[in-house]
């Protein structure tokens, strides 16, 4: 479709093509004027605009590329107010929105060339959200169209697919969040037309065959979103960007190659930190060698790079080691684990604890059990609801030797929560078999490859340590690659060196059954599916060795709790009683939780929880709710309940909360009486047995035939 539209004179085109069953539609030039490119995506009714932006300079300073990708979701997409009582507006991104920010991050950035330092800014806004599937997806193709109609040097077009397991066992593609949690696999893979970019998964126990077939399915049906961008590309007649690249200058890359020639290979086989400190004492002593041959002042304008020289020439080494003489560089063959070490309830008044080990890389881990009523709340574009098992992770400065000024968790951060989270995710029990909140916390002490997976290995023990009952032990590793021409070299548990030199980055968490997360990162342009097939089977080899290691140091969960965690104990009443524990303004429940020492958590279907580390406080609030919402039984003996009235025809008794019922003058005694009040007081605490209910609810009480009855118990006993 073409269209002239005012004022600038351009036209509206459009492009459209089936995708998955829906028609999809990329659109440009009807919003977005002064942006460098702007696409509109339609599919179903989910629309999303993709806006890129690239500065016409290069950034002077920055030895990193400055890309940045946002997700901005709109309240208003699903239809929705925020339900925060004090703020209406968007304001910090949800984790949701940076993951999925990182999402989209992942597949893109490597296909930009190494040296470029143009500013660039890619912005998803999701200004509608068809509820039946994850904008996500959407949003990577709008953001790739839109930076390939900058002109700039982005190898793309990119796309990508969500896939799991429908209702038939079949794989497909848009399925709703309960249709990829009922089939346990939640597969996202980005791609271009000939390779894989980057895979992130949650799975329910997997096989790596099952991830193969889903690679394979979900690179195929994600080509018409590629060939619909590059059908895009010829109608709007991209004007190419000159650039140029900041690469170290020939000359000095070849003084920085000649310098340390000798000086690395075997000397630096060594394991780390060792290695490391080496490495920085070479570094400072090239610095030193050149200042005084150039000059100090002269030298200070070209240091950066002369440091990227030796960074070059370091990587070089790596791979070069690792092809050409079969040694990673701290010794290790392809396929072996650092050395490992792990201990558990490390921390006396956490609930569960845990410190794990591999090699330089450490992770502690501490789990905080509460009651449910501590789950987090969740309210954002996509999602309202709650969420009782969290895992949070940090990793400050001094964990890789800097000094970084502390703040809020960063995008790598909850990252990293996310994925540790996720592999966790599909063991931890149901809320009725454990009904606790859990937050499980990794504090990052070391730094030196794969910290993921670290905090996976030392959440799970400290989830065992707290008696948290898993269905079963999670461990998890980081496979590398350096491709040797056509050759894949797979490198089981990367240390920063090799994942800094390598083409690859590949997380995976599982149990001894299954897979329960992926995440796979790209520094080349793709890789094939027989590739990640090889790297998914060594890692099945890494983290059974790994999963040996944590079951020799806890092979369960303990069977008693921390004497510092809650104990939470539930019981169910009918819904229609709620009202009557709560009371009136929540004055009843207010007045149980202060005098019990208890914490009490209502949910609409009448069960209650009620939690507290004294297990008096549990049972005395029980036996308060136990008498709010017990309803009265015929034949019933009722112990010590008071008068609360006498007149001349009876007594009124309370035989409990809101429930009085008549001893009639005749039930009080097996004597006759002539007045109430000479057998008892309001007031006196009497036995009663409770022998009819009339049709109109009315209690019948008998004094008389409780006393009989009492007697007739004790005759039996003797």
């Amino acid at each position: 479709m073409e269209k002239t539209i005012n004022p600038n004179g351009k036209q509206i085109i459009q492009v459209e093509t089936q995708f998955c069953g829906r028609p999809l539609s990329l659109e440009i030039n009807r919003v977005g004027f002064r942006s460098n490119a702007s696409v509109i995506v339609r599919y179903g009714e989910t629309v999303i605009l993709g806006t890129a932006m690239v500065s016409q300079k290069r950034v002077q300073g920055f030895d990193y590329f400055p890309l940045s990708i946002d997700y901005e979701e709109r309240f208003y997409a699903a239809g929705k107010i925020s339900g925060s009582r004090f703020i209406k507006r968007e304001g910090r991104p949800s984790d949701e929105a940076i993951l999925i920010g990182r999402l989209i991050d992942r597949p893109i950035r490597p296909l930009w060339p190494k040296g470029y330092r143009h500013e660039v800014q890619g912005v998803a806004t999701v200004l509608s959200m068809d509820p039946t599937f994850r904008p996500d997806i959407i949003a990577m193709i709008a953001i790739s169209a839109a930076f390939c109609l900058t002109g700039a040097p982005f190898d793309g077009p990119v796309a990508g697919l969500r896939v799991g397991y429908d209702k038939d066992g079949k794989l497909a593609a848009f399925l709703s969040a309960e249709q990829l949690n009922r089939g346990g696999l939640d597969l996202v893979v980005a791609g271009t037309k000939n390779a894989i970019m980057m895979v992130e998964a949650g799975a329910n126990e997997v096989s790596e065959s099952q991830v193969a077939e889903a690679l394979e399915f979900a690179h195929k049906q994600m080509q018409p979103a590629i060939s619909l961008q590059e059908e895009l590309l010829k109608k709007a007649e991209v004007t190419k960007q000159e650039f140029e690249l900041d690469l170290p200058d020939d000359n000095i890359q070849k003084k920085v190659d000649k310098w340390v020639k000798g000086k690395l290979g075997e000397d630096l086989r060594l394991p780390y930190p060792e290695r490391n400190v080496l490495i920085q004492n070479l570094r400072d002593e090239m610095h030193a060698t050149f200042k005084e041959e150039i000059g100090g002042e002269e030298y200070e304008s070209l240091w950066q790079e002369y440091d990227d020289a030796f960074t070059v020439a370091l990587h070089a080494d790596v791979r070069e080691g690792i092809v050409k003489d079969g040694i990673r560089p701290d010794g290790r063959k392809f396929q072996e684990v650092r050395s490992l070490s792990s201990e558990v309830n490390i921390l006396p008044r956490a609930h569960g604890s845990s410190l794990f080990t591999r090699g330089v890389t450490q992770a502690m881990n501490i789990v905080t059990l509460a009651p449910l009523s501590y789950a987090q709340h969740i309210d954002s574009m996509e999602q309202s609801g709650e969420k009782r098992y969290m895992h949070h992770y940090n990793a400050p400065g001094y964990t890789v030797g800097e000094i970084k000024r502390l703040g809020s968790p960063g995008r790598r951060e909850i990252g990293h929560s996310y994925l540790a989270e996720r592999a966790l995710l599909p063991v931890i029990p149901e809320e009725n078999e454990f009904p606790y909140a859990i937050r499980s916390v990794t504090e990052i002490m070391s730094q030196n490859g794969s910290t993921s997976m670290a905090a996976t290995c030392s959440s799970c023990m400290a989830l065992l340590d707290a008696g948290v009952p898993l269905k079963s032990p999670v461990s998890g590793v980081a496979m590398g690659l350096i491709m040797d021409n056509d050759r894949p070299i797979i490198l089981t548990d990367i240390a920063d060196a090799e994942d800094f030199a390598g083409d690859m980055d590949f997380k995976v968490a599982g149990t001894a059954k299954g897979i329960t997360a992926l995440q796979m990162d790209m520094k080349i342009h793709g890789l094939s599916i027989d590739v990640l097939c090889e790297a998914l089977e060594a890692a099945k080899k890494g983290r059974a060795f790994i999963l040996d290691h944590m079951n020799a140091t806890i092979a369960g969960p303990r069977q008693t709790l921390s004497p510092y965690a809650p104990r939470v104990e539930s019981i169910h009443i009918k819904p229609d009683k709620i009202r009557e524990v709560i009371g009136k303004g929540g004055e009843t429940i207010q007045k149980i939780t202060a005098e019990t020492g208890a914490e009490i958590d209502i949910k609409d279907d009448g069960t209650i929880m009620i939690a507290s580390p004294d297990h008096t406080s549990i049972v005395a609030a029980k036996q308060w709710i136990d008498s709010i919402v017990a309803e009265p039984e015929v034949g019933k003996i009722y112990v010590d309940v008071p008068v609360v009235s006498v007149l001349d025809f009876g007594a009124f008794v309370q035989i409990m909360p809101g429930k009085d019922g008549l001893v009639h003058v005749s039930e009080l005694s097996e004597e006759r009486v002539s007045k109430p009040s000479d057998v008892v007081k309001e007031g006196d605490k009497v036995t009663v047995k409770l022998v009819a209910i009339d049709d109109r609810g009315r209690l019948q009480l008998s004094m008389k035939a409780a006393t009989r009855e009492l007697k007739e118990k004790q005759k039996m006993a003797v």
